[in-house]
């Protein structure tokens, strides 16, 4: 795995895909600098070696182009956090952006403008991958975010280099990271898989089987497999064609020695809605017109038992509907009992979007091993599939 510690930038045009495809409110300010701040030690690294930088991303979803999804917006945002002031050019390719490049210098970063304001990105166009290409020396693919796709600037571009081309360190710490779970992590092994609906994460819990311990199962998707076992589940969430399926799961768990931990109680409400009227009651006995938001007192403890006792741990979809204090408990323990078994020398991961939102939102993430930047790009790595963006540079 070729990374940036296996070249010298010097004298060198760095073209870095990096995922600044960040969060902006209306007066067009970033709102969350995570993935900028992520991608500043590959940018360092080659300024310090005396090269230049040339960054490259998209933002939003622009339908061409449209100026609220101008990378324009974050340029401030990007300088402060560098340290270095950054150039901006209103194309990322053709005559304006060439010009550009070529006034770079050493120790100096051009941010180019939206790659998808250009359809020929998401199509992974080859001419335009090959335009793209031209502008730099050495490719480096530091967008984990976007590593899942076979876009151009992401893929596409890397045959464009076929002796210059690396991981940023961003990009090579979540390879390493999620590898530490799949292929190599210290026993015993614990999947957290949470969320709402099974059919979102079957794949992953089927690719994990093999290399787990223990497999917790919470937030919604733990209903189907209570009705699956003859549970009453009241109002609560359910995906009824997948019962089936989630009796097959449990087969398959069983066959492999895998103990998998359900829920054993839950706090219950007459309404999705945070001021409801709430009450405890075991997680198969749930009366009509109720429903399970969030892990009881016994589920919460059981969780951090297994929690506690387990070496290597993903953190994966929340235990209950965290974004309503009244239900935000068991997620909070959980990330309580990942803090405590990381202070104890246990290795956790948190992958996917609401893990993230969760423990940011309680303040857990310098409290765990590390927290992927990567929502899809993540969930495709867990579930076995080989990334584009990935398998480019290895090529």
């Amino acid at each position: 795995m070729k990374t940036i510690a296996d070249f010298n930038f010097q004298n060198k045009k760095a073209l870095i895909r990096v995922d600044f495809n960040v969060p902006l409110n209306e007066e067009q300010q970033v709102t969350d600098a995570t993935r900028i701040e992520a991608a500043k030690p590959t940018i360092i690294k080659v300024l310090e070696d005396g090269g230049s930088c040339i960054l490259m991303s998209h933002l939003g979803r622009p339908k061409g182009r449209d100026s609220q999804f101008s990378l324009s917006h974050i340029c401030e945002a990007v300088s402060e956090i560098i340290g270095v002031q950054v150039t901006f050019v209103s194309e990322c390719v053709g005559e304006k952006a060439r010009e550009a490049v070529a006034q770079l210098q050493t120790g100096e970063i051009l941010l180019l403008e939206n790659l998808r304001y250009h359809p020929e990105e998401k199509s992974g166009d080859k001419s335009f991958a090959k335009e793209l290409a031209s502008l730099g020396d050495i490719y480096i693919n530091d967008a984990f975010g976007t590593a899942h796709r076979a876009h151009a600037s992401t893929a596409v571009i890397a045959q464009f280099f076929p002796e210059s081309k690396c991981f940023g360190s961003l990009l090579a710490s979540e390879i390493v990271n999620v590898n530490k779970v799949m292929s190599h992590g210290e026993k015993p092994v614990t999947a957290i898989i949470g969320g709402a609906k099974v059919s979102s994460k079957i794949t992953i819990i089927e690719n994990i089987l093999d290399k787990v311990d223990h497999l917790i199962i919470g937030g919604g998707m733990a209903f189907t497999f209570v009705k699956a076992q003859g549970g009453s589940i009241g109002n609560s969430l359910v995906e009824d064609d997948k019962q089936e399926l989630a009796l097959a799961i449990l087969e398959q768990a069983k066959a492999k020695n895998v103990e998998v931990h359900l829920p054993l109680d839950c706090l219950i409400a007459e309404a999705f809605s945070n001021d409801a009227a709430t009450k405890v009651c075991p997680i198969n006995s749930i009366p009509d017109g109720w429903m399970g938001l969030d892990g009881g007192t016994q589920t919460r403890e059981l969780f951090a038992e297994v929690i506690l006792k387990s070496k290597t741990i993903l953190f994966n979809g929340p235990i209950g509907v965290f974004e309503m204090p009244t239900f935000a408990q068991g997620t909070m323990d959980v990330c309580t009992a990942l803090a405590q078994a990381t202070a104890a020398g246990a290795f956790t991961l948190v992958g996917g979007g609401d893990s993230v939102a969760a423990v940011k939102q309680f303040n857990f993430g310098e409290k765990v091993s590390y927290v992927s930047t990567g929502g899809g790009a993540m969930l495709e790595m867990l579930e076995g599939k080989t990334l584009p963006g990935i398998a480019a540079i290895m090529e």
